[in-house]
């Protein structure tokens, strides 16, 4: 059920022929971001395609009265940037390191040259590139139709799966800001939507982490 509001770039590498990977992590450059820096800005020329090694990256967009929006969060594994370099045009957006993180850089000119040789790489884009299109209709058709309340437990969901551990208690960490903006809402009625939860036992907190104690019920609050 969450994938419809995730994204599946993830697939692409392990997806390529031995050959065409040995080929792409070759040209990847490493480069560590601290939490909160930023990556591209919206409006800038591409210079590279980028794929997340370890950490969580925020995607967001800032309307005319100065609020963000965030879009999407890429964890591990994922791929970003491309399609302003498949489209010749400017970043849409722009991405910054919500905790910190290692992630590798591949040049234009690298990624073209890979693309137009492997069949493969060309194909498992363009079908990432037509689910991420389905993803964005989904949310944008969500977030448009729902109430605020709905909406957040929708950005608890899709986050409970990006924070997902893979031993133990599962706890999501963003901050009540990125989550508030994650939900299309302000922090004072996102605390209140918090404490609503709280009080069903549908999540539990401590400071700023939410681990959710009935995901069924969330699933219901989000009403899709």
């Amino acid at each position: 059920m969450v994938t419809r509001f995730t994204f599946n770039s993830q697939f692409i590498l392990e997806g390529l022929p031995s050959v065409d990977r040995k080929l792409l992590k070759k040209v990847m450059t490493d480069k560590k971001y601290r939490k909160n820096q930023p990556i591209f800005t919206e409006g800038t020329l591409p210079a590279s395609v980028y794929y997340l090694k370890s950490g969580k990256v925020k995607k967001y967009k800032i309307d005319n009265e100065g609020n963000e929006q965030i879009i999407y969060i890429y964890n591990k594994g994922e791929f970003f940037g491309y399609s302003a370099v498949l489209s010749e045009s400017t970043y849409g957006e722009t991405t910054m390191a919500i905790e910190n993180s290692t992630i590798s850089f591949i040049g234009v000119n690298d990624f073209n040259h890979i693309l137009n040789s492997s069949v493969a790489f060309s194909r498992l884009l363009l079908k990432s590139l037509s689910h991420e299109f389905g993803v964005m209709a989904n949310l944008m058709a969500v977030f448009s139709q729902r109430t605020v309340r709905e909406r957040v437990a929708l950005s608890l969901f899709i986050l409970h799966d990006k924070y997902k551990a893979e031993n133990g208690t599962t706890f999501i960490t963003l901050s009540r800001s990125d989550l508030a903006s994650m939900a299309g809402t302000v922090i004072e009625t996102l605390a209140r939507v918090l404490h609503g939860f709280k009080n069903d036992n549908v999540i539990a907190t401590d400071g700023r982490k939410i681990q959710i104690l009935d995901i069924e019920q969330l699933i219901k609050i989000a009403n899709f």
